[in-house]
């Protein structure tokens, strides 16, 4: 095995707050100069291998590798492999990687141009590591506030939830449903139906609740996703999230022929939520009739009509235990 060049700090001689290589190709992190330490490690990352002292790592012990080289390290929690180096984030680029490590140098992420926001976040969430605006700088700033806008309506949604969906949910399950669809109008909203001729589309039996926020919450595609797989991980299917029309107040009244009035409502566009908590909902969906006993034919032969019938005798009707209590008897039929 080549040897590696390094200091008299046990560190290869870099710029300040890089990474430098060692003769056999190995990254040795960080290049800058530290006291001695004779417990080097290697790490291997997507077939990088990254020599570190994992003292750095204690400095944030509630992260993976903090862990792992802390001291459940002592413990054998962490073990190397028949080469002495330790594989560890399996499906982190190496890329991603230099820019965790340099979090435990100066405890902030910098995300270089051309490495994804989006992976750096799964590799912070998959190393336990706070992905936030005080940890984390970027040039791109759309990306960096798109995740950021995921954190927080994951967390808004989660108030919503609790506080007006769950309320709207049970009062549908203590009147036997098992599903609800309702619509959120804004604050401001007014409904106001001709309780003669209510609109004709089933909209009577949704629930409405008045929430600008919530109202304001679900424009955004993206924050519907969000709501969408929070509502997935609490057990709830067939979700549906969007936006349609919904009747307010009317609009004109019309008279038909034979003095029919027909009601023409104003519509606006709102955001509905329609979701499902049935167990079985392929058996509802289904219908299971009941198989009663019958008086059946003795054979197939007879079943298709190959027995020639006896001279004289008058055919006998197949009927069901159904039928003989629901009807009088059928002549020639011994009861």
């Amino acid at each position: 095995m080549t040897e590696e060049h390094s200091t008299g700090y046990g560190m290869t001689v870099g710029a300040e707050g890089g990474v430098s290589k060692s003769n056999d190709g190995k990254e040795v992190w960080p290049a800058q100069p530290r006291p001695p330490s004779h417990d080097r490690v290697t790490l291997v990352v997507d077939g990088t291998h990254f020599v570190v002292d994992p003292a750095v790592f204690t400095t944030y012990p509630d992260t993976v590798l903090g862990r792992m080289f802390g001291r459940a390290r002592q413990h054998s929690f962490t073990r190397p492999n028949s080469k002495g180096e330790y594989e560890i984030a399996e499906g982190i680029g190496a890329n991603i990687f230099r820019v965790i490590l340099d979090y435990y140098r100066v405890g902030m992420l910098h995300c270089p141009e051309g490495v994804s926001v989006a992976e750096l976040r799964e590799a912070c969430d998959y190393l336990c590591i706070n992905f936030d605006y005080s940890t984390v700088r970027c040039r791109d700033l759309s990306a960096l506030l798109h995740e950021l806008t995921n954190d927080g309506a994951r967390h808004q949604f989660e108030v919503f939830l609790e506080e007006l969906l769950v309320p709207a949910m049970v009062a549908s399950a203590q009147e036997g449903e098992r599903e609800c669809h309702i619509v959120v109008l804004t604050d401001d909203d007014t409904v106001d139906w001709d309780r003669d001729n209510p609109p004709p589309m089933g909209e009577e039996h949704s629930q409405i609740l008045y929430s600008t926020k919530l109202y304001r919450f679900f424009k955004y595609i993206e924050n519907r996703d969000v709501a969408k797989a929070l509502l997935k991980e609490r057990g709830l299917k067939n979700i549906r999230i969007g936006i349609e029309g919904y009747p307010t107040c009317k609009e004109k009244m019309k008279r038909r022929p034979g003095g029919r009035s027909e009601v023409i409502y104003s519509y606006v566009q709102r955001p509905f939520i329609q979701l499902s908590w049935e167990k079985e909902e392929g058996k509802s969906r289904h219908v299971d009739f009941q198989c009663v006993r019958s008086r059946s034919v003795p054979n197939l032969i007879t079943a298709m009509g190959e027995v020639p019938a006896r001279a004289g005798a008058t055919p006998t009707p197949q009927v069901d235990e159904l039928d003989r209590l629901n009807g009088p008897a059928p002549p020639g039929l011994d009861q």
